[in-house]
């Protein structure tokens, strides 16, 4: 099973919590929207804390750090084969100008032709209702977990 650990930003705007995620950026994800967001996570070894972990990839996705108070979440199974461990955080920031890392894939699919992508395309804010409908399926319940803490 994959490990994946993420953040979950959140900021209370109008007396409303809204959530920042991220859209998977490349060619295969360019028409897709709901259902396919996710919260800023990614993969980690064994021997790294997972927290580090999930800090790491906030930066790398977004380009910039995150620090706060963070709120373990219960992890989620994302699909079959991943488990995701995420976090919790009040903050802000813009998420009309992030600065993604760039990652090999291959496209057309099986072609052996490798192009960089952006990890991730545009990140934004969401209400919690819009963000259930954005988000993959697997991490709608960290939605919910954090409505609760709430």
């Amino acid at each position: 099973m994959k490990k994946s650990a993420g953040i979950l930003m959140y900021r209370l705007k109008d007396n409303e919590v809204e959530v920042l995620i991220v859209h998977p950026g490349g060619p295969f994800w360019k028409n897709k929207d709901e259902g396919t967001w996710s919260i800023p996570k990614g993969e980690y070894n064994e021997d790294e804390e997972p927290l580090t972990a999930a800090k790491r990839e906030f930066e790398e996705e977004l380009g910039v750090a995150v620090d706060g108070k963070f709120i373990p979440l219960e992890p989620v199974k994302q699909n079959p084969t991943k488990i995701v461990t995420a976090w919790a955080v009040e903050g802000d920031m813009d998420a009309d100008n992030i600065k993604s890392n760039t990652i090999p894939f291959e496209w057309p699919p099986k072609s052996g032709k490798m192009i960089d992508i952006p990890e991730v395309d545009r990140a934004g804010w969401f209400s919690m209702e819009e963000a259930k409908k954005k988000l993959m399926p697997g991490q709608v319940d960290l939605l919910n977990q954090l409505a609760k803490l709430l």
